[in-house]
């Protein structure tokens, strides 16, 4: 289970003093805790992953203004944390194995238009979710489409 793993990832993080690998699992476990407080639910394997994703998108999104504003401390710090998310993750979907996964979803769908992006989109998440960016995914459809 995922959330065993992240508290033995925590302990081992705090003998090694790994300060920012330490930082990183408890701002999981502090995300994790709060969706479930928040629904009063507990989360599986798959919420889990959801809520790495999230915080993988966050530090991505982010990492363009560090770069912008000169920071290459937290520009380094943001590319590990996010190596150190990945390693939760399912592997990721390679640009071919994505690129064969959307043609696929395409045909099955029948769509031939961009206004049907949101039926393509809805039919693919399921299929890639936690494996690929969304972004990156939504840029492939569109470049079948237009």
């Amino acid at each position: 289970m995922l959330k065993e793993k992240l508290m033995d990832d925590l302990k081992a993080a705090m003998k090694e003093k790994d300060a920012l690998r330490k930082n990183t699992v408890q701002m999981v476990r502090s995300g994790i805790l709060q969706v479930e407080k928040d629904k009063k639910i507990t989360l599986d394997d798959d919420g889990i992953l959801d809520v790495i994703a999230k915080e993988v998108k966050k530090r991505r999104d982010v990492l363009p203004e560090f770069e912008k504003g000169g920071r290459t401390d937290l520009v380094e710090a943001t590319q590990r944390e996010i190596s150190i998310l990945l390693e939760y993750m399912p592997s990721q979907l390679t640009e071919e194995e994505l690129d064969k996964i959307v043609k696929e979803t395409i045909d099955e769908t029948g769509a031939s238009s961009i206004k049907e992006m949101g039926k393509i989109m809805a039919a693919l998440m399921p299929k890639i979710k936690g494996k690929s960016d969304g972004k990156v995914v939504n840029e492939l459809v569109r470049k079948y489409l237009g």
